[in-house]
């Protein structure tokens, strides 16, 4: 699939742009004391993308978390709000994959939070960091671990 380049503010250099494909209910249990949707219950949300979002580009289920850039709150979300979550890939390293990460209200379109960098380790068998040989990102689910196909 071709995606259209934008520029990556912080890099100079084209990214592909990111789609939003996860929509998200803010329901009572994910509100915080103001009536507002709970920054930890939308970094929960992002994490859990993301893992499933790196394992589709690395072809591995094992993967981890390893690192998030500064959150950027810039609003909040309601209750009944739906709440999209962007991701994209930007960087490729030879054990790793840095993305980007956005969470938008599907109402207003506004940004909710930004992460510039969220990176996750691809591991072995024995959890150690293990090379995954990807070097671009995919749009197809060719990658999905073999243990997980049909």
């Amino acid at each position: 699939m071709d995606q259209q380049q934008q520029p990556d503010q912080h890099l100079g250099v084209p990214t592909p742009e990111m789609n939003f494909y996860t929509r998200k209910w803010v329901r009572p249990e994910d509100l915080n004391a103001n009536g507002t949707l709970f920054g930890g219950s939308l970094l929960r949300w992002i994490d859990e993308e993301a893992a499933v979002y790196a394992i589709i580009q690395l072809g591995n289920g094992k993967v981890v978390t390893k690192y998030m850039s500064e959150i950027v709150f810039v609003s909040s979300a309601r209750e009944g709000d739906i709440v999209e979550i962007g991701l994209v890939a930007t960087r490729f390293g030879r054990t790793s994959l840095t993305m980007r990460a956005e969470a938008r209200n599907l109402f207003t379109h506004r940004s909710i939070l930004t992460i510039d960098e969220v990176v996750f380790v691809n591991l072995d068998e024995d959890g150690n960091p293990a090379p995954h040989g990807y070097t671009d990102i995919t749009y197809a689910r060719d990658r999905v671990p073999a243990s997980h196909r049909a």
